[in-house]
């Protein structure tokens, strides 16, 4: 389905050949296909999908719907009524299948959640139901308990106060994303404290609301132990959630399949589940913004040098096939050797074009901002209510840096992550912060890590954890999972930290002494 739209500023060649383009990676997506689906091959595969706030396929999805142009520092105006985004059948397919999946990834998320909630409110009900049940039931035949029950009354109610706190801190923090499978450790605390507390009200039933025991001073003290025995499980579940994975025991070493970026991460005793989503966040700070266009110039590149060669037959039909094949593998071999020289100029005629038009990017920024110097003074001596707002001041200067951006932007490959409402933005809070055309700059001149970018420039949110070991296995030497988007994957291979052995050695301190003998002949 083809949704058609106009669009100020492109001419019939650009629109043409991005059209083409986009048939072609349709149809590398139409060949990928048949092997996603599933999802599984010989592998096996789960999948992280990041918290709901944000939505599926956002890349996707935004990409299909915004109207993007990215000649927004041309002064022409012709129109054209090219289609500029398509929509086929395997992508709405692949569209749905992806929403019916987050249905199920909330639907499980609230599950749990619910689960401990209910649970939380079992465990903080029951020390009171203890304490209020004789009372309510056999008033009469109680003993008084006196200034006793009164102390251990007060203890309970901090006590109780103290475990919320703790409780709230510790197991009801908003969820950083959806994990494939149940976090173990999470999961086994959760069953002893329900088989704990399940324990105390069957003791609880059988020898205080059977018998009717008539010690309500014993009664509150067993209440109080349950509260204690509480503490202490929520110690255990902060050593195991919180503290056992502090110390560094792994090094994880994180490449990103298309263009070779690495960074290395230490991490103690995760479960591989649990180090992925580490290593998810700290791709989203640490590794530069994934940009395809340069490899689509590099296979470009290759392309070229590698076409074929035609042979034309002057002499007419007479002559074999032999003769002909052996001139086109002449012909290719000298082409093979000359195609590094071709690739040396290529790449040195990019370089000085970067060069040259990063130079007037600086020029006119720095032009820009002087101007808006001359507005801020005569702004001072201007009436309140005519002063200029960031915003107005941003839109004003503009207009003589937008050319020489967008050229700068079109020769790096960056112009689709930089639209014209963006760089407005970062021009009015610079603008606002007094900031220099060097920081205003320093975003476009270099790629930044992902998160600098607006959320609908990113490819994916929903990421595939594929791994030969279980994903509830903690970590070891050797270990090797990968991390798969749309367009690329992550390459984690685990290696553990060695272990060190630092002996100490002495230096006698009056080794470092000497003598100084001074001779008449010198001139000391």
């Amino acid at each position: 389905m083809d949704t058609e739209s106009t669009y100020s500023g492109y001419s019939y060649y650009s629109s043409h050949s991005k059209k083409s383009h986009r048939q072609g990676e349709r149809t590398r997506e139409r060949h990928k296909s048949p092997r996603n689906k599933d999802g599984r091959g010989s592998e096996k595969s789960v999948t992280i999908q990041a918290p709901t706030g944000e939505p599926l396929l956002a890349n996707d999805s935004t990409r299909a719907e915004e109207v993007q142009d990215d000649n927004w520092g041309e002064t022409t105006t012709a129109i054209t009524g090219t289609s500029e985004h398509s929509i086929s059948q395997e992508d709405i397919v692949r569209i749905s299948k992806d929403m019916e999946d987050s249905v199920g990834l909330d639907c499980k998320r609230y599950l749990g959640l619910t689960v401990t909630a209910l649970l939380g409110l079992l465990v903080f009900l029951t020390p009171v139901a203890f304490i209020l049940l004789p009372p309510i039931l056999w008033r009469d035949e109680l003993e008084p308990c006196g200034t006793i029950c009164e102390g251990l009354f007060i203890s309970v109610s901090f006590k109780l106060l103290i475990l919320l706190i703790g409780t709230w801190a510790l197991f009801f923090r908003k969820q950083r994303a959806d994990m494939p499978r149940v976090f173990v450790f999470r999961a086994v605390l959760l069953v002893l404290i329900f088989l704990f507390v399940v324990s105390y009200w069957l003791f609880y039933g059988v020898r205080i609301l059977d018998s009717r025991d008539r010690n309500y001073q014993g009664i509150v003290q067993y209440a109080v132990s349950l509260v204690d025995a509480l503490l202490f499980i929520h110690y255990l579940a902060i050593v195991l959630l919180e503290l056992r994975q502090l110390q560094p025991m792994f090094t994880l070493q994180v490449v990103r399949s298309t263009d070779g970026e690495s960074r290395f991460y230490s991490l103690g005793h995760l479960s591989i589940q649990r180090a992925a989503l580490v290593v998810l966040e700290n791709y989203y700070k640490d590794f530069t913004i994934y940009n395809p266009n340069l490899l689509t110039a590099s296979k470009f590149r290759a392309a070229k040098h590698m076409a074929g060669l035609k042979v034309y037959n002057v002499d007419g039909p007479s002559n074999n096939a032999t003769g002909q094949s052996r001139a086109m593998i002449a012909a290719a071999a000298r082409r093979r050797d000359s195609s590094h020289n071709e690739l040396y100029y290529e790449e040195a005629e990019h370089e000085r074009r970067v060069k040259k038009r990063r130079a007037r990017l600086v020029v006119a920024v720095e032009e820009a901002f002087i101007h808006i110097q001359r507005l801020q003074a005569e702004e001072q001596q201007k009436a309140p209510g005519e002063v200029m707002d960031p915003r107005e001041a941003a839109q004003a200067i503009f207009p003589s840096m937008a050319r020489a951006l967008q050229k700068y932007l079109r020769t790096t490959r960056q112009q689709h992550y930089h639209s014209m409402e963006s760089i407005l933005q970062h021009l009015a809070f610079c603008i606002t912060n007094s900031m220099t055309p060097k920081a205003f700059l320093e975003r476009y001149l270099s790629a930044g890590p992902t998160l600098q970018y607006d959320k609908e420039r990113w490819l994916s949110t929903q990421w595939r954890l594929i791994s030969d070991e279980a994903v509830t296995n903690g970590l070891r030497d050797g270990i090797v999972f990968a991390l798969k988007c749309l367009d690329f994957s992550l390459i984690v291979n685990v290696k553990k930290i060695p272990f060190i052995v630092l002996s100490e050695e002495f230096i006698d301190p009056k080794s470092h002494k000497f003598v100084l003998r001074l001779q008449s002949e010198t001139s000391v």
